[in-house]
């Protein structure tokens, strides 16, 4: 995939599928802004890149904290002179999976603000470099629950959505100006994210396969996969797609 050479920046990118991003990016020779809020798991990640001969840096981010995804950017754009692309992934669930009545404002709170409004800080603050540079892309990562309904889940439903929607109103407004925005879906995947959901109840590993077609978990490098074909030269007559890689869950 041709990707070489363009800074890239992933945000979440200390585990899960952000890690499994970031690697594969290094892995096609880009170079790796890995940001997360955790700066010890962003290092070691660095540190498989390199030991690999990649080139990467690790920035620590809450993309919930506007003026740390400003910092964040400005850093990467001081280090190397611009920002190719940008990949939202940074993301939590709630700590309750409860019905939408019994939902506590904090799990709301919490999911909205990484989930939805650190969305949308990366993109505000990453469009208005690649308006400078006249170029740019941003690969949003959302998620099947972005897409129909997820029961016990009224907060990660909603980020999702929202990254789904906001991900097609800025391709529409950018499209113009030599920059591309599209989102990746993916299913239940192999993440902390899956952890948590499965250890809700004793029966949700095998609840959950009854509904995949493929009767198995997506792996973080299967996501990576298309993210990095999304950000890549491969992809240049693409714009405000939602790509599904769900395993047929959504069929």
């Amino acid at each position: 995939m041709q990707v070489e050479n363009k800074v890239v920046i992933v945000t979440g990118a200390g585990s899960g599928i952000g890690k499994a991003t970031a690697l594969h990016f290094a892995t096609h020779k880009a170079i790796v802004v890995v940001s997360d809020i955790n700066i010890k798991t962003a290092q070691d990640v660095v540190n498989d890149i390199i030991a690999q001969e990649g080139k990467a840096i690790a920035i620590q981010a809450n993309v919930a904290n506007i003026d740390e995804v400003e910092a964040l950017i400005n850093q990467t754009v001081a280090q190397y002179g611009r920002l190719d692309v940008l990949v939202n992934n940074a993301g939590i669930g709630p700590k309750n999976l409860l019905k939408t009545a019994d939902a506590t404002l904090e799990d709301w709170a919490a999911v909205i603000s990484v989930n939805q409004t650190g969305v949308f800080y990366g993109m505000k603050l990453a469009l208005k470099q690649m308006l400078k540079q006249g170029h740019g892309n941003i690969v949003n990562v959302a998620s099947l629950a972005g897409l129909k309904a997820s029961l016990n889940n009224i907060s990660y439903t909603a980020s999702k959505f929202a990254v789904v929607g906001m991900t097609k109103s800025a391709a529409l407004e950018y499209a113009s100006k030599n920059i591309r925005i599209n989102a990746v879906c993916p299913g239940y995947t192999e993440s902390a994210l899956l952890d948590q959901l499965i250890s809700a109840r004793p029966d949700m590993d095998a609840m959950l396969k009854s509904v995949i077609p493929m009767k198995r978990y997506g792996k973080t490098i299967e996501i990576a996969e298309a993210i990095v074909w999304l950000a890549s030269d491969s992809t240049t007559f693409m714009t405000g797609q939602t790509i599904v890689i769900d395993e047929g869950t959504s069929l």
